[in-house]
């Protein structure tokens, strides 16, 4: 039987188009939720609606990266 790392290695020399289509079902061989053990979805649920309540709360891209830029000063 081949290893993980043999697999991949001839899924990675596939045409663009055939490692999209073995992407693809791979992906739909997963359960829908693995997990969220640290409750990260249940947040963005909650983040979700408070912006929904109140959109005047969300910020823009350029806003986001100001801040960032200010806080590495």
């Amino acid at each position: 039987m081949p290893t993980v790392i043999e697999v991949e290695r001839l899924a990675l020399d596939l045409p663009e188009r055939e490692r999209a289509r073995l992407a693809a079902n791979l992906l739909e061989s997963l359960p829908g939720v693995l997990s969220d053990e640290d409750e990260g979805i249940a947040e963005a649920l909650r983040r979700d609606a408070d912006l929904e309540t109140n959109p005047d709360q969300a910020i823009s891209l350029a806003q986001l990266d100001s801040q960032i830029q200010n806080r590495r000063r």
